[in-house]
């Protein structure tokens, strides 16, 4: 009964952060503050009351439009908070502790609120991503190696990236990209981290595949977020996979 008590209770949680989540996809962007103003409608600037920001339920009541001004409202709100409880759910089903399901979970958060602004802003904020850095090294009890295992993939990133440029003649790879690497690296080790690494670039390319428009940037870091994902959910099956794989 307890199971499933705390998996309403992180699922309920996930909702609520991924509501945040919005707030600070809309927001960081533009330099303005997630706290103040209050939520507010960014046509008509009306203050929205607390039944308009009951997560997804609010979206389906309103018809996806603004209560007063009638403005249609993104889909991206419901959806964001659809996978926000997702992630806090299936965190929770694949961690050993409370303590560990809170901290991943919120790492994921904070990937997908960065996924979503480099979708649609090709940016990727420091401070949403240095702050999933820092809980991915206390993602598991041992945080010496989660550390290392940090370190040991944001040194080995920049120096792909040196050469990558050197080769490329032009910036290969952002301090982004390493700063999401050395979180792979804390989360699922050096095994996994590079196997998330290649399942990254797959799903990369299948986007690219799917969007198939010449000129068009695809950002890179959602693909890396879902593949960090996919792993840590899976890491089980990934861990005897390569064990049979390599020996």
């Amino acid at each position: 009964m307890n199971n499933y008590l705390y998996l309403a209770g992180f699922t309920l949680l996930g909702l609520l952060i991924g509501s945040f989540l919005n707030v600070l996809i809309v927001r960081i962007p533009k330099g303005e503050s997630v706290v103040f103003p209050s939520s507010h409608c960014v046509k008509c600037n009306n203050k929205l009351k607390w039944w308009h920001n009951i997560p997804i339920l609010s979206w389906l009541i309103l018809g996806g439009k603004c209560y007063f001004c009638k403005e249609k409202i993104s889909w991206q709100y419901p959806l964001i908070e659809a996978l926000s409880a997702f992630i806090f759910a299936l965190s929770y089903l694949k961690s050993e502790t409370l303590l560990q399901a809170l901290v991943v979970s919120l790492v994921f958060a904070l990937l997908l609120a960065l996924s979503a602004i480099d979708f649609k802003y090709k940016e990727v904020p420091d401070s949403l991503n240095l702050s999933a850095l820092t809980l991915s090294i206390f993602s598991s009890k041992d945080i010496i190696g989660n550390f290392q295992n940090a370190l040991l993939f944001a040194g080995a990133f920049t120096l792909l990236r040196f050469y990558l440029s050197f080769i490329l003649k032009k910036e290969a790879m952002g301090e982004a990209d390493i700063m999401i690497a050395a979180t792979i690296g804390a989360m699922v080790g050096v095994k996994l981290g590079l196997f998330t690494i290649f399942l990254s670039a797959v799903l990369a390319l299948i986007g690219f595949a799917i969007v198939a428009k010449r000129d068009y940037e695809m950002p890179y870091i959602p693909f890396l977020a879902m593949a960090l994902f996919v792993v840590f959910v899976f890491r089980d099956y990934f861990s005897s996979f390569l064990e049979k794989l390599y020996g």
